[in-house]
């Protein structure tokens, strides 16, 4: 069943909401659910430009995340400074398919 997510952006990623003239938050139709990389092709961008999501205020690899209709899905660009990671749980690329930062 679908419904929609809500979209935010950091940094450089907020630029390119603007330019398609995007809200920040941005709703978005979803169909069902789907993985962080369709969800990357469905918003036409490209991979390399974003590094992880934040799913409902939790920091997840792209290559591990579903997403499905209610969530609040932050897009996080690569180039986020040192320390900045590690507070905001980011910190370990290499955990796909696993939360970052903390375990429960």
């Amino acid at each position: 069943m679908g419904g929609t997510i809500e979209l935010r952006a950091f940094m450089g990623l907020q630029m390119l909401f603007r330019e398609r003239g995007w809200s920040i938050p941005h709703t978005f139709e979803i169909e069902g659910e789907m993985t962080g990389e369709d969800l990357l092709v469905r918003l036409d961008i490209p991979r390399d430009k974003v590094e992880s999501f934040f799913i409902n205020r939790l920091a997840i690899a792209i290559e591990g995340s579903v997403i499905r209709p209610g969530d609040r899905v932050a897009l996080v660009p690569p180039g986020v400074p040192g320390p900045h990671r590690l507070l905001l749980g980011i910190h370990n690329k290499a955990k796909s398919r696993e939360l970052f930062g903390l375990s429960h």
